[in-house]
């Protein structure tokens, strides 16, 4: 599995991970289905971000990590 996530491309899917954790928390998500759908998105993109490898970029041939 080669890295194909950069640093800033993992910082902007953390912040965005705990903006959609945060909200599910505080209740800004209405309705159970779609707040299930915003954790999953959250934890996809932390995922992404730990891993420093995401499918979808494969798939597409992106790749945002300049190191190797």
């Amino acid at each position: 599995m080669k890295r194909n996530v950069g640093p800033t491309d993992k910082l902007i899917r953390l912040i965005l991970a705990f903006v959609l954790l945060f909200s599910v928390w505080f209740g800004w998500i209405p309705g159970t289905t779609a707040q299930v759908v915003v954790l999953i998105l959250a934890l996809i993109f932390a995922l992404t971000s730990f891993l420093n490898y995401c499918p979808l970029y494969m798939l597409f041939g992106f790749n945002t990590n300049k190191t190797g």
